[in-house]
């Protein structure tokens, strides 16, 4: 183990403590007797307010906020030697993990499952974890999002038997979790600056899969074209590893089947049971997500007690209103909603739009979105610019740059532009370099009826807040 078997009165240092897992992070430790400080920015964040609750003081990046009683420090990936604070760690030869290595280290003290795939992973871990709550399960989860359910923190802790936790799989960052289970989403190309091709990321996936033990099980959608190939190669070289498919195509007790999604609400069923789920929430790939908090929640509580209270699981779906960030209602005014997802790959953005339409049939669609980094825009050009079929009005900016990557000059906001536009023959698709231009726009736009929604992992979110502010004027 990195970390101390036994951490009470451990001081412990989070470099990056404001990020959404490294917040999380800060939960598992406090509730483990540890003593925890962090260094971030001085910009605000959603988890100021919990940090502020775990009692921890969030100071500046410098050296000087790593006090003399520091036994480990734990880094947030996107911090290196080059930070003042790590800096400081490095010449006192301090332990210092990164945040996968500190989760990864944690999740061999339990039962741990792990909720992965290219999308979907967040609101699978939300539901799963949402659905344990219901049962009163001895589990903690851990997931990339806050969750309205969860008293809008990350985490929910209701014992130390079962650890369900998303992981990442950047940079091969989910290679230090220690599943029991394995629960696979969707896998196709992404994270272009360090997989170069569908293979080099489909391979990532394999090689996680094979941390299971003998005995260990994957629950994959069999509906992913992505993830059925990994499982069915997975049974030819692991034949010790239980393979649970879920989805619309699946053989077996997790075949779903849909009814017809009415305005504001999806329903299902699946084979194991009688009983039909509700979400509020809407698309399909929600449907999907459910199911495989259904399948892991599933399994959980047959090893605990053998039993599983579907009624309450049933209950709990229903009653899910989502994760900051996930289809997630941002307010209403002079008769629009606004909502913000971060959909950020165009399998995502498409699924996404279908799923609002179907929800909200006589709403006309505005998108706001910005791509995130040169390479996956690049990569995915043509899949991004026929991804925006469902909107009636699109508005697009120029590529959010990644520190982790360098601009090669080919691709830029207006290619993107350029590239969609012919994808959408007659129907309005602007382009905005500013999100001031962008909020003026839309102030000619909107009109009661609407659902405006900012899309994608760049920084126009603010943008649904200035028009809800506005439109309550």
């Amino acid at each position: 183990m990195l970390l101390p078997e036994i951490m009470k009165n451990i001081s412990i240092h989070l470099v990056g403590v404001k990020g959404t897992g490294m917040c999380a992070l800060a939960e598992l430790l406090v509730s483990a007797g540890a003593n925890v400080s962090g260094s971030d920015v001085d910009e605000v964040f959603y988890t100021d307010s919990i940090l502020e609750q775990l009692g921890i003081q969030v100071l500046g990046f410098s050296r000087e906020s790593l006090v003399d009683k520091t036994e480990f420090v734990i880094r947030s990936a996107a911090y290196d030697e080059s930070n003042p604070v790590v800096a400081e760690a490095l010449s006192r030869g301090l332990v210092i993990l990164t945040y996968p290595e500190a989760l990864g280290d944690l999740s061999r003290r339990f039962d741990s499952s792990a909720v992965s795939g290219v999308h979907g992973k967040t609101t699978t871990a939300a539901l799963t974890g949402t659905i344990l709550k219901a049962l009163d399960s001895p589990s903690t989860v851990v997931v990339g999002s806050a969750v309205a359910g969860f008293g809008d923190r990350s985490t929910w802790t209701g014992g130390n038997r079962f650890l369900v936790a998303e992981t990442c799989e950047y940079r091969r960052h989910f290679l230090h979790f220690h599943p029991h289970r394995i629960v696979l989403t969707s896998v196709e190309s992404d994270h272009q600056d360090f997989y170069p091709d569908y293979e080099s990321i489909r391979s990532a996936f394999l090689d996680f899969i094979d941390l299971l033990p003998d005995g260990g099980e994957l629950i994959y959608c069999s509906d992913d074209s992505g993830a059925e190939e990994v499982a069915l190669e997975v049974s030819g070289r692991r034949p010790g590893i239980v393979l649970t498919p879920y989805g619309v195509f699946a053989a077996g007790k997790w075949r779903i089947s849909e009814g017809r999604p009415a305005a504001g609400e999806n329903r299902f069923r699946v084979e194991a049971f009688t009983q039909e789920f509700r979400l509020a929430v809407p698309g399909h790939h929600l449907v999907l997500d459910a199911t495989a908090a259904l399948v892991l929640s599933y399994s959980l509580a047959m090893k605990e007690t053998g039993l599983f209270n579907v009624s309450r699981a049933a209950e709990a779906l229903a009653g899910f209103r989502g994760s900051r960030r996930r289809s997630e209602i941002i307010g209403e005014a002079g008769g629009v909603l606004i909502m913000d997802d971060y959909a950020h790959h165009p399998t995502a953005i498409a699924t996404t739009l279908k799923g609002l339409k179907a929800f909200h049939p006589d709403k006309r669609l505005v998108v706001d979105f910005m791509a995130h980094t040169y390479s996956r825009t690049a990569a995915l050009l043509e899949e991004f610019a026929g991804s925006f079929s469902d909107a009636d009005v699109l508005l697009l900016h120029p590529i959010y740059a990644s520190a982790r990557e360098v601009y090669d000059g080919t691709v830029t906001g207006r290619v993107l532009w350029e590239k969609t536009s012919d994808c959408r023959p007659g129907r309005e698709t602007l382009y905005c370099e500013t999100l001031d231009e962008a909020e003026k726009e839309l102030a000619g736009i909107l009109q009661s009826g609407d659902l405006f929604i900012t899309l994608g992992a760049g920084n126009n979110r603010p943008l649904g807040a200035r028009i809800l502010k506005e439109l309550s004027r």
